[in-house]
């Protein structure tokens, strides 16, 4: 700010004329407390932004909970096999007289394969039981068999869904990072272009302002007019207009990211401005994935988590549907139970003991029409089919967003080595320029242009860049290449 008091002296004359000079000197004065960066600035590097994530981003920790959630699922199927224990006890007494005494405990152990066995005891004692209890002391042990339970029933149906779920809530999780990972390193290239810009635009303001110091002396010496000295500050001016409002959409980026730092419970963060990109990233990177480019043009659209979710679908309807087909067989049950008289274990199973110590039933039911399990399982088939169709549609989508992508990356890589090539014939033109202006033989209009000129090409190359990489991110997370930074 030094140079201002000499300037404004210089330019009383010309302020009259060209008002813009208040609102310029006004312009410096702010823009050198808002747009100073601190000497300490952190660095927050794409790896660190994907670490913070990964280990504190609401919506990663979201979905371990639904993995969580589905493991307590499949905890919860398995209790459909657990071995029960129960038992009954009835007694009734009136008048002086033990109308009935009933004690019944038992265990039921469910199989895998519809097969359930049980074990129980009985003590019946009164003078008004049922005529089909056995009065005293008995015990049994049987088992009970259904027909359209013996290949696949509703526990076995149940476990496996549950499994399923488990599988796909898994598959869910990575879907859901490959997602957060492209949106957040979308964001993060934008804050990382308008700060590179910012910093282009800084150091050219050093240089103009460096200049305008070397057009004072000269205007004092004689050598130069003094609207040459308007003519830097209006290109002063100008970049300091374009500088705020490249600031202004840096930190709009900034709370844009802001959106996907957490820390440690669960705690929003906001970039501050002292937080930077690492702008390291923009020299010449993209050579360095080249091959791995190459084979992700390749890629098993298979190995995709959306391809596994629709795996995992697959599988839970193809349970469902085995189940339906189960119910359009006859119901047929089978219950057999051995009696023993007492509590004790016979010593040995004697013919007596087979051919007369017996309980067994059979139940058999054949709905006519069966329109209900015919019409359960035709539905189950449709949707069966629906999920394949959409299945193949989202694998064709895959392959095409990969090859769209790969195009982007390539044709944009292309741009970047024609654009280096222009920025550097830019950067000659302005170089000779600026002598020719130093030995008196150029105008300031014309090294302005010239300087114009070559900050475009810097912010088109920065553009470019950036660009690529939004691209490349855009290609890894349509082969999936996100999925598993959990």
């Amino acid at each position: 700010m030094g140079f201002l008091p000499i300037i404004i002296n210089l330019m009383l004359r010309e302020m009259k004329k060209n008002k813009f000079l208040f609102f310029f000197i006004l312009l410096h004065v702010w823009s050198q407390q808002s747009f100073a960066l601190l000497d300490s600035a952190l660095v927050l590097g794409r790896n660190d932004l994907i670490n913070i994530i990964r280990q504190y981003h609401p919506v990663v920790l979201q979905a371990n909970l639904q993995v969580k959630r589905a493991e307590a699922e499949v905890m919860q199927a398995r209790g459909g096999f657990d071995p029960l224990l129960q038992s009954g006890y009835d007694r009734k007494t009136f008048d002086g007289k033990l109308y009935y005494n009933y004690f019944n405990p038992q265990l039921t152990i469910p199989t895998w394969y519809g097969l359930q066995i049980k074990a129980g005891l009985e003590e019946v004692f009164g003078e008004r039981v049922t005529t089909e209890a056995t009065l005293g002391k008995t015990s049994y042990l049987g088992a009970k068999l259904s027909s359209n339970e013996l290949f696949f029933d509703g526990r076995r149906a149940a476990l496996r869904q549950a499994q399923s779920l488990k599988s796909l809530s898994e598959t869910e999780r990575r879907m859901a990072v490959n997602d957060l990972m492209r949106d957040a390193l979308a964001v993060y290239w934008d804050w990382l272009r308008e700060y590179q810009n910012y910093t282009l635009l800084s150091n050219l303001i050093n240089v103009n302002e460096e200049r305008i110091r070397l057009v004072r002396i000269e205007f004092l010496q004689g050598n130069r007019p003094a609207i040459d000295t308007t003519e830097v500050v209006a290109q002063l001016l100008s970049l300091k207009q374009e500088q705020s409002a490249t600031w202004l959409s840096f930190q709009n980026q900034g709370v844009l990211l802001s959106n996907y730092l957490w820390g440690e419970n669960v705690q929003p963060f906001s970039l501050t401005p002292d937080i930077i990109p690492d702008t390291s990233i923009l020299l010449g990177e993209h050579e360095n994935y080249l091959n791995d480019i190459l084979s992700l043009v390749d890629f098993d659209p298979s190995l995709h988590p959306k391809m596994e979710a629709y795996r995992n679908k697959l599988d839970f309807l193809e349970i469902e549907r085995r189940l339906k087909a189960q119910y359009l067989m006859p119901k047929l049950s089978v219950k057999a139970n051995m009696l023993n008289r007492g509590y004790e274990a016979p010593s040995e199973v004697s013919s007596t003991l087979l051919e007369n110590n017996y309980k067994i039933g059979v139940d058999f039911a054949l709905p006519l029409f069966m329109r209900e399990a015919r019409g359960a399982y035709r539905s189950s088939k449709l949707k069966i089919q629906e999920t394949w169709l959409a299945r193949d549609q989202e694998q064709l989508n895959l392959q095409n967003k990969v090859r769209a992508y790969y195009n982007e990356v390539v044709n944009l890589k292309e741009q970047i080595n024609f654009y280096e090539t222009a920025y550097a014939n830019y950067f000659r033109l302005y170089q000779g320029e600026k002598t020719r202006f130093e030995i008196g033989e150029s105008t300031l209009f014309i090294l302005n242009s010239r300087e114009n000129k070559l900050l475009e090409a810097r912010q088109k190359l920065v553009e470019l860049k950036t660009k690529w990489h939004k691209s490349y991110t855009g290609l890894l997370w349509a082969a999936g290449r996100f999925a598993d930074m959990i």
